[in-house]
């Protein structure tokens, strides 16, 4: 799994978040998108590695423009992995 996470600027509303999260969804095969107008970014979960490119021009054919891009592996945390160590 791979955790992406990217600056967005633009976004003043949970409607913007909301047109991004559809816009990502329609675009690539994600298992999760939160974006917050508040932190001013996406951040997207998905199974494979998304290509920054049309990632970036998914996000700016809605009206907003991206900044940098991160992408991380990512390995979600059970209920009880604190006792697992």
């Amino acid at each position: 799994m791979i955790k992406t996470t990217i600056k967005i600027t633009g976004m003043a509303c949970t409607m913007c978040e909301a047109h991004i999260n559809e816009a990502v969804r329609n675009a690539f095969s994600v298992k999760k998108v939160k974006s917050s107008h508040s932190k001013g970014e996406a951040v997207i979960l998905s199974e494979e590695p998304l290509d920054e490119a049309v990632l970036r021009k998914t996000i700016e054919a809605t009206g907003y423009t991206t900044g940098e891009m991160t992408s991380v592996p990512y390995k979600k945390n059970g209920l009880f992995s604190f006792w697992k160590k």
